[in-house]
């Protein structure tokens, strides 16, 4: 069997025929697809706080790449309506949302469908990519019974490895290397627009992974 079918691909197989037998919710089979080649999706959340268990989802930001381009015109843009948590005076400092500007928004479960059929099953990027997943499975695990399957490429990694390529020897034990997201696009001589806002976030997101990936 290894010499005709590997076994990574094997287990492969395996788990995703396990995932899918157990889906929640059979429309949305379509994202254990095989992703369309050289395409993914940037995305950004904006939220009532940093809690994954007790805060919400306001605003959320996607956009699709494809090949070397960042597809503007292939975007997802939601305002969305919080379940539980009110915003505060601080998260609308940062994020510039108030109740007012959300209270018509669309609903968590509404938000999350919205972007499954956006995202496909094409891999995700993001900067600190890890908590916007985790939002968004607080929400989907009722509705599928587990959470995103897609691939995650984190743009802080990336650029971490990138620098540390270019640290002297003697440094790599201790390396220092400036992972904010302002460092990181400055560095890369990329623009930098107004942060805290889902989609401006995903786009430069976005423009951060393709100027990466072209750095090798």
């Amino acid at each position: 069997m290894a010499g005709d079918f590997p076994l990574a691909k094997w287990l492969a197989a395996l788990k995703r025929g396990w995932m899918l037998y157990h889906l929640g919710d059979q429309r949305f089979r379509f994202m254990w697809d095989d992703p369309p080649p050289d395409e993914w999706v940037a995305l950004d959340c904006e939220t009532t706080g940093l809690n994954t268990r007790t805060d919400d989802i306001i605003a959320i930001g996607a956009v699709r790449i494809r090949g070397n381009r960042v597809m503007t015109s292939e975007r997802l843009e939601l305002l969305v309506r919080p379940d539980k948590q009110r915003l505060t005076a601080d998260s609308v400092r940062v994020h510039r949302l108030r109740e007012q500007d959300v209270a018509q928004g669309v609903s968590q479960d509404e938000a999350v469908m919205q972007l499954m059929h956006f995202i496909g099953s094409r891999p995700l990027v993001g900067y600190y990519l890890e908590f916007d997943v985790a939002m968004i499975n607080r929400v989907l695990f009722p509705i599928l019974g587990m959470g995103l399957p897609q691939e995650q490429i984190e743009v802080s990694g990336l650029y971490y490895d990138y620098k540390y390529r270019q640290l002297p020897p003697q440094q790599r034990d201790h390396p220092a290397i400036d992972l904010r997201f302002d460092t990181l696009m400055q560095d890369l001589d990329l623009p930098a627009w107004p942060a805290h806002d889902a989609l401006n976030d995903a786009v430069m997101a976005a423009l951060a992974f393709l100027k990466l990936r072209q750095l090798g």
